[in-house]
């Protein structure tokens, strides 16, 4: 609709504006070279040297980056091949609702059960929910930290409740996505990686196209320990084989130029502006702890429920959103839409412009 109707897209989750340019002098320098075949199935061997190191400066955590990571294509192959090869048949997986839509379709094509269970109103977990929710068959719980939709962070006692829980379950795994890591604001990302109570039982799935803006790549990593990587390469390896050489030898080279943390500023500052540009509308903007997604409240605005405004919003006024309701199972109407604010500041003021008019 957002093409349809020439409407400024705030609705995907992915930037307007280009990669760094020392990416790009990198990629159109390496694409003069040989390293257009396959690379070792597992990842190339320096950019998995590369990210062990990111992890022990990031986490303090020590990986092996030759049996620990697996290069993925994209954060949603390894979310996939992570649940295709850890969960079975009539296993219980645990999602946490408002939840990315990818997580579904892999526990059911294991012919495998998904519990959603709704998370608090300020999006906080629901520990006595999540807790009633557990059983034998309950194979693996699905956490996102930073969190999109709703751009909440998990706090300390959020992970010393799941831990104190998991200790009742000892077999259950934890697939941890944390695609938004450095993108957090205030409180800092707390990660799986830091937990040793947790990182055993653990697989984390990383995005380079949302860290690095370039969600077009579809490049990520999984870091999980030996035992459980075992499997996930088993699937991996007949899924995808390898992954795009010139991505993964780009990134290996340009992890030396930049520091991922520095992200914290960029879009801080795009979130700051974006709420300001929005302070004098009719909107209530909910807290944003992370992610580049806001999410506002429109119940001042109408009662139309959130996929006819958002319809509205797009034909009317010419803005895409997304409707809170698509990430529950129950499709949930609370009255609640997301702007993604990954944008350059001109379309993030005009979008402002048209949307403080409703």
């Amino acid at each position: 609709m957002a093409n349809q109707y020439h409407a400024i897209n705030l609705s995907q989750g992915f930037p307007d504006f280009p990669a760094d340019e020392k990416l790009t002098d990198i990629v159109a320098k390496i694409a003069k070279q040989n390293i257009h075949q396959y690379l070792p199935f597992s990842g190339y061997p320096p950019l998995l040297e590369k990210i062990a190191a990111l992890t022990l400066g990031s986490y303090r955590r020590l990986v092996d980056p030759n049996s620990e990571i697996l290069i993925t294509a994209g954060a949603t192959q390894g979310i996939f091949t992570t649940i295709q090869a850890l969960v079975h048949p009539n296993d219980e997986v645990i999602i946490l609702d408002p939840s990315y839509d990818c997580y579904v379709t892999p526990i059911i094509l294991v012919h495998a059960k998904p519990v959603r269970i709704p998370l608090n109103s300020d999006f906080t977990p629901d520990w006595n929910a999540i807790a009633a929710a557990m059983n034998s068959k309950t194979k693996m719980i699905i956490i996102n930290n930073p969190h999109n939709p709703s751009g909440k962070i998990w706090s300390e006692n959020d992970f010393l409740q799941l831990e104190k829980l998991l200790e009742f379950f000892p077999n259950v795994l934890i697939l941890s996505d944390e695609v938004y890591e450095y993108i957090a604001f205030g409180n800092r990302h707390i990660s799986i990686h830091s937990r040793e109570n947790l990182k055993k039982r653990s697989i984390v799935i990383s995005s380079f196209g949302k860290t690095f803006h370039i969600t077009g790549w579809k490049i990520g990593y999984a870091i999980a320990p030996a035992v459980l990587m075992q499997e996930l390469k088993k699937v991996h390896q007949f899924l995808v084989f390898s992954v795009n050489s010139i991505a993964q030898v780009a990134i290996a080279e340009y992890l030396d130029a930049v520091a991922p943390s520095a992200l914290y500023s960029f879009y801080e500052q795009k979130r700051n502006d974006f709420r300001s540009l929005l302070a004098t509308s009719r909107f209530v903007l909910l807290p944003c702890e992370g992610t580049y997604f806001q999410v506002a409240s429109y119940a001042a605005i109408t009662n139309e429920n959130d996929l006819d405004f958002t319809k509205r919003l797009i034909v009317d006024y010419g803005v895409a959103a997304i409707p809170l309701s698509a990430f529950y199972e129950n499709k949930n109407d609370r009255k609640l839409i997301r702007f993604c604010f990954a944008k350059k500041g001109e379309t993030l003021e005009n979008a402002a412009e048209k949307l403080s008019l409703i």
